[in-house]
């Protein structure tokens, strides 16, 4: 059920849905959703979000802990994985199975994820059995059981979890392998999942200390959106979440990613079918108005079938099986932007480099047309304004958005996208697409062919 991501967490930070990348109309201007938003503190310091939209009785309520990989040290990688985990294992009044029990129950449904930056929980049902929802998300915040028998069945999950989603797939391991030398001072460095190592040597008192510090609700957003009345709601959560106490506000990471300044280069060595080649670039977040030409160059490399990678390395000189292209901007701290190939059986991995460096030094030398940059804007628009049509990822927008410090920050995002010319296209290319600034990744195939991801691995940077 639950399930940890691996950068990048949601493409290009505008919830870039594969389906609706592919589907999404180009030619008319998405019409953005009215945001009938109510924010509130309590007195613990728990921020809630509440979406009210009556369209059907349903709500999705989700809890954002700002807390992820991002907050970890070397030693307790993946701790919060793995606390995500041992958050399903019940409370002195809900046993084991009896959150999931219930939650089914009512016709609902429910998970969790962790992140680099924050750890998430969430269920969508019926607005009838919101009562319910809200006591049992209070009560796992506030007494979930944690025992030395419960963590050593979640521990042994999750480093299995490691084994089947990274150990034993090239793609993932190759990235992680990326991410490692990427960076050199910020944790984004390690994996979401954690290194095994410091699995097998997490406590159980770590697990504790760790919950105190990043699980009150200080350090949480509660968001609720749908068939709601915020003045009807408010005096509920007060009720279930407001007895809880606060806690010391979290240390805050203060690292800072110094500058790269040559190329950083990575050869992995294992069991796959094919090699897979990724060019990882350092650049800036949302709090840069380079995020959304970074975004836009996303799209126009690898966005669709007529994007260019797909069009010149893919299906004119059949170089590669696959191209991807991913950039979050809404990352907490600044991220990577991040060029993948999986190479074609009969071709060398050196032909397909080449053929990528061209088209990165194509879009550095040449405007973009106005044709690629509209249909790049288009898509954009129209995934994140129709992806709205689910009140689950309009929870989600709201979500991520807080956590970043402002929800409203989701009513930038369109403006910011039609704001981008050609020459802000071309001129985030020349800053950043730079090789003093990559760090590229080569995986070479030997030994006995594992059986991998049907897309090769490419579009796998979410591992669930």
């Amino acid at each position: 059920m639950r399930q940890y991501r691996h950068r990048i967490p949601l493409k290009t930070g505008f919830f870039f849905l594969g389906y609706l990348l592919l589907l999404a109309v180009p030619s008319p201007r998405a019409e953005e959703k009215n945001w009938q938003v109510t924010q509130e503190t309590l007195a613990n310091g728990l921020t809630i979000i509440m979406l009210e939209d009556r369209r059907a009785p349903v709500i999705s309520l989700q809890i954002w802990y700002k807390v992820g990989s991002r907050n970890e040290r070397l030693g307790i990688t993946g701790i919060s994985h793995l606390l995500e985990h041992l958050m399903f294992r019940g409370t002195p009044t809900h046993g084991q199975g009896e959150f999931s029990r219930l939650v089914q129950e009512k016709g609902g449904s429910h998970n969790a994820f962790t992140a680099e930056d924050h750890t998430v929980y969430f269920e969508n049902t019926a607005s009838a059995h919101l009562d319910l929802l809200l006591e049992l998300e209070a009560d796992r915040m506030a007494n979930l059981t944690l025992d030395e028998t419960g963590f050593a069945a979640e521990k042994k999950i999750v480093m299995e979890e490691r084994r089947m989603r990274t150990a034993d797939e090239p793609a993932a391991d190759l990235y992680e392998q990326v991410g490692a030398a990427a960076y050199t001072a910020h944790p984004y460095e390690w994996p979401v999942v954690g290194w095994m190592h410091d699995l097998e040597t997490i406590t159980l008192s770590d697990v504790k200390d760790y919950r105190q510090i990043f699980y009150a609700p200080n350090n949480a957003i509660l968001v609720i959106a749908g068939d709601v009345s915020p003045e009807a709601l408010l005096p509920k959560i007060k009720a279930t979440f407001g007895a809880i106490p606060s806690g010391q506000p979290p240390p805050k990471v203060t690292a800072v990613e110094p500058e790269q300044r040559g190329e950083r280069q990575v050869t992995l060595k294992r069991p796959a079918s094919l090699p897979i080649y990724v060019a990882a670039y350092h650049v800036p977040n949302f709090a840069s108005d380079d995020s959304f030409p970074l975004a836009l160059l996303s799209v126009i490399l690898a966005g669709g079938r007529s994007s260019r990678l797909q069009t010149s390395l893919v299906e004119n000189k059949a170089l590669v099986l696959a191209a991807d292209a991913d950039y979050d901007r809404t990352s907490q701290d600044p991220s990577l932007f991040i060029l993948s190939m999986r190479i074609a059986p009969g071709r060398q991995w050196q032909e397909a480099e080449t053929a990528l460096r061209q088209e990165i030094q194509k879009v550095k030398t040449q405007p973009v047309t106005a044709k690629e940059l509209e249909r790049a804007k288009n898509l954009v628009e129209s995934t994140f304004t129709y992806g709205q049509d689910s009140l689950f990822y309009r929870a989600m927008q709201l979500g991520q958005y807080a956590t970043l410090g402002d929800w409203t920050l989701i009513q930038k995002v369109i403006p910011g996208i039609r704001a981008v010319s050609a020459e802000d296209i071309q001129r985030v290319a020349k800053t950043y697409l730079r090789e003093e600034n990559r760090t590229a990744g080569l995986l070479i195939p030997e030994g006995t062919p594992v059986r991998e991801a049907p897309d090769g691995g490419l579009g796998g940077k979410n591992i669930h």
